[in-house]
């Protein structure tokens, strides 16, 4: 699985307004806007203009393959989103009364959230925006000076039917809070507001799944992962994601460019390409493992992707995949680093600190590699992961391997719009921390999410009988968990000195300093104030930290210290925290290999989920009086083709500047499905 590995959030923690720097970054805006608790930033894609001329048209035709998922990921987060956005669009650009009072900007506002979360619910904390500005203000004042034949009245027969619909999922708070509950509910279906599942309970779901994975199947077929599951008329069935099917117009669209990609694409990615549009054609399971093979095996292609229902982090169940995409190609000089850690992938495996039993006898096909991101789409947009580790099932982990990808320019991006903000001095009490997280942080930032991908999420295996889907609704936490782990404990293994990864064990003092403190503190900079941790790389820190320092108490390995009315928490002993994360390594693997579903609900139940509200007040209005913004994404460069006498001579890249332009250019130009699905 992936998804942007922990220190992601630093980056984006630290992330503030963007500052200049010397030299050739001086040439180059970072941040082109700013609003709530977001900024928005463009990313550079070094290299492309030496590309030659084949793998240029690729990238631009696996770029408009990706950009035709946007409205698959609206959809998949809630079943009213498209409506909400296109209301929206259709006012934001035909309204004709005010745009210079203070009502307006307040929408204006509340739009660009709804585009950055792809949805009405928080990108990560998965609870519903509530406006700023209110109903009667809406229906009394927008609705009324905007052109309301642009409205999206055609699932709902009438301008007034849709505004029923949308007015109150906008303004009533009671109505589909959250996105997404994972944990403290006895139905997380019917406390979430996702789109896989309409009309059926949790049980009902779960005991629909558990009968086809009941099948004695050597190769276990990811069931419902590409589907809606619906209760109707007493009956339960699937609707599949396909060509003729549920999302066909968009992927149609898909398929047409992933073709057009094939007739450039050399081999073996042109064959690999068309698996993939041979199960986007058919929804056959079976083939998106056949194409997840071939993908696997695919090391050479310096282009690359990911395209497809791949990431299962939105479903509560953990079964569901998010459409996603991401372009890319490989960052020569920088994969060095990650080929090394790829190539020793069987001593890591061989000497970790877990149950032998559990450990995989010979890893297969582990590749990884630094990238650099040439379009991001799905759920990849505009909030991107730093790394990535697929293809998720463990059975062809086991058998064929899997790739694992740093995203070089979105981590320089991140930190060059990060500079001086001021939250090592808030937040870092003691001097010699923040000296090493300055010298080392960058280094241990990327080792981590090196490790993290390539080793932790490849690593293990599940015991005999086990098939993987018997952790639920904690199997995403508890994965980002022992990925983490896996990478927290080996960042301070000798072996990292010895491959000449790290200078010494200061690069682990850094990072493990910068972990705890986040899992434990700065990560409820992004959760509001009487909410609980919901969103599972955020349980998954909260989890490892918190354990931790109950397992280390009588040692004080970790310290929670009051100064000047202020709260810190700081690590005493770095050598008995590494020695913890082993402990709790070995635990969550095993919890991982058995399908102890009891052990990993108490885990997560007991770490992950509640925070002190003292605490969270204190941490809000600290990190409130830097003026950073706990969040950040980006916006895509933009790719023409470039023609002679009807041949493509050049693809040309562009780098624009405004965030409410690329929405609108994106909803006007590759927005096709229907407004209900």
């Amino acid at each position: 699985m992936k998804k942007l590995t922990l220190f992601a959030i630093m980056a984006t923690l630290m992330a503030t307004a963007m500052t200049s720097c010397s030299g050739e970054q001086n040439k180059f805006q970072w941040q082109i806007d700013s609003f709530d608790d977001i900024k928005v930033l463009r990313y550079q894609v070094h290299g492309f203009e030496e590309l030659p001329l084949q793998q240029k048209e690729l990238i631009y035709y696996l770029n408009q393959a990706a950009l035709w998922g946007r409205d698959i990921m609206f959809d998949q987060n809630f079943k009213y989103n498209l409506a909400v956005r296109r209301t929206l669009e259709a006012i934001y650009t035909s309204y004709q009364g005010d745009k210079e009072c203070e009502e307006w900007a307040k929408f204006e506002k509340y739009l660009k959230k709804v585009w950055f979360a792809n949805g009405i619910h928080h990108h990560y904390g998965n609870d519903k925006f509530a406006p700023e500005f209110t109903e009667e203000y809406f229906v009394n004042e927008l609705v009324a000076k905007s052109n309301t034949e642009l409205f999206p009245t055609e699932a709902f027969g009438s301008k007034e039917a849709l505004l029923d619909v949308i007015v109150p999922v906008m303004f009533d708070p009671a109505l589909y809070p959250s996105r997404l509950v994972q944990a403290g509910v006895d139905d997380v279906l019917k406390a979430s507001s996702m789109n896989y599942y309409e009309g059926l309970t949790q049980k009902e779901a779960e005991a629909f799944y558990a009968g086809m994975a009941a099948i004695n199947d050597p190769r276990p077929i990811s069931y419902g992962l590409n589907s809606k599951l619906v209760k109707k008329d007493g009956k339960i069935y699937e609707q599949t994601y396909k060509v003729g099917g549920m999302y066909s117009e968009a992927l149609e669209q898909i398929v047409y460019w992933l073709e057009k990609a094939a007739g450039v694409a050399e081999e073996p990615q042109k064959s690999t390409i068309l698996k993939l549009v041979e199960y986007y054609k058919s929804g056959n399971l079976r083939l998106f493992d056949e194409f997840n093979i071939a993908w696997t095996k695919d090391t050479a292609s310096p282009v690359d992707f990911v395209n497809g229902f791949t990431e299962d982090y939105g479903d509560p169940l953990g079964r569901k995949g998010a459409w996603e995409s991401i372009v890319n190609f490989k960052s020569v000089e920088a994969s060095r680093r990650t080929e090394l850690i790829s190539d020793n992938a069987q001593w890591f495996e061989d000497h970790a600190p877990i149950n032998p039993a559990f450990r995989k006898a010979e890893v297969k096909g582990v590749s990884a590699k630094v990238i650099t991101a040439a379009t991001l789409a799905g759920d990849a947009y505009p909030a991107t992961p730093i790394g990535i580790n697929l293809p998720n099932a463990d059975w062809i982990r086991k058998e064929h391997g899997s790739k694992s990808v740093t995203i070089d320019n979105i981590t320089e991006a991140y930190a060059e719009s990060a500079k001086g903000n001021g939250f090592d001095e808030e937040f870092v009490l003691r001097k010699e921390d923040r000296e090493r997280i300055n010298k080392y942080g960058s280094i241990g930032d990327n080792l981590h999410t090196d490790i993290h991908e390539c080793l932790g999420h490849g690593s293990g295996q599940l015991a005999p009988g086990v098939k993987g889907g018997e952790l639920g609704k904690y199997s995403s936490t508890l994965e980002e968990a022992r990925a983490d782990l896996f990478g927290l404990y080996y960042l301070g293994d000798e072996k990292l000195v010895e491959l000449g990864l790290v200078p010494s064990f200061d690069v682990a003092k850094a990072q493990y300093a910068e972990y705890i403190m986040n899992g434990m503190m700065t990560q409820f900079s992004r959760i509001e104030l009487g909410k609980d941790v919901v969103e599972s790389h955020m349980q998954n820190r909260k989890l490892i930290a918190e354990w931790c320092y109950e397992q280390g108490k009588e040692e004080n390995v970790i310290e929670w210290i009051k100064q000047d009315g202020k709260t810190y928490v700081v690590v005493n002993d770095f050598e008995k925290l590494r020695e913890l994360f082993g402990k709790m390594l070995y635990e969550v693997q095993r919890i991982k290999s058995e399908g102890d579903f009891e052990a990993g609900k108490a885990l997560v139940e007991k770490y992950a989920v509640k925070i002190d509200p003292e605490l969270h007040k204190e941490v809000l209005e600290r990190y409130a009086s830097l003026n950073i913004k706990p969040y950040s994404g980006f916006i895509n460069p933009i790719y023409t083709l470039v023609e002679e006498d009807g041949k493509v001579v050049d693809v040309k890249i562009e780098y624009p500047l405004s965030y409410i332009e690329q929405m609108l250019y994106y909803s006007e130009n590759y927005s096709n499905l229907p407004t209900i699905n």
